[in-house]
């Protein structure tokens, strides 16, 4: 498939429905690689993973899970202290301030349960669309929206499913095509192919199973 064969609406609908049937051939149900036990935990887990990767945030994760319930204590817990549990993801003084301040919000307005709605997920302070949709399709088998990090909007625009740089709009140009049912399992595909053979900086096309069909394989 060439990229100036994917300039309709038509098009990408028909390259997707194809990317779609490789996927299931040769991973039908793709998994989220991070811990979890329940949706609050998964809400936390997700929110760490920004800028890190799932195997750091599952070490401290483990820690964090096992000494803190989530989110009664969470939410009771100084700045300080979370900070130690999770420094080393990255970002941990924001990502300290996002998960007390979201725990506070579950505590107070939803009886310490993770809400089942995007709109209401959104506005738990800390939590971003992404981060939402990621719960509502994991736990609830609920999507909304297509999960877009950094592996999903780099592998949507070399298998042409979109030409933005924005998340929201990689999002939008995602959902015009993939049907619905997929919408959970969509970004778990690309997940690990961009965790494999097609990484950012140097792509392994002969090691990839889509190389005869992608748009931008080296081969």
């Amino acid at each position: 498939m060439k990229k100036n064969q994917l300039r309709s609406l038509k098009a990408k609908k028909q390259w997707a429905f194809n990317l779609i049937s490789i996927f299931n051939q040769y991973n039908e149900n793709p998994q989220c690689e991070l811990d979890y036990s329940t949706p609050e935990e998964l809400l936390v887990a997700t929110i760490l993973s920004a800028q890190c990767t799932d195997k750091r945030v599952n070490i401290v994760t483990k820690s964090l899970f096992k000494d803190c319930k989530i989110p009664e204590e969470l939410a009771t817990w100084p700045l300080e202290k979370i900070e130690k549990y999770i420094f080393s993801t990255g970002f941990y003084k924001n990502k300290a301030k996002s998960l007390k301040l979201m725990s506070e919000d579950l505590v107070k307005n939803h009886g310490s349960q993770v809400p089942r709605s995007l709109k209401e997920l959104i506005k738990l302070r800390g939590v971003g669309r992404k981060t939402a949709n990621v719960v509502l399709g994991e736990c609830f088998n609920q999507p909304e929206g297509v999960v877009v990090d950094t592996h999903v909007g780099r592998l949507s625009k070399r298998l042409g499913l979109t030409t933005s740089e924005q998340a929201i709009k990689i999002e939008q140009d995602l959902m015009k095509v993939i049907p619905k049912e997929y919408w959970v399992r969509f970004a778990p595909w690309l997940i690990l192919l961009g965790r494999g053979p097609c990484k950012s900086r140097k792509t392994h096309c002969q090691k990839c199973y889509l190389s005869e069909v992608c748009p931008s394989s080296l081969i």
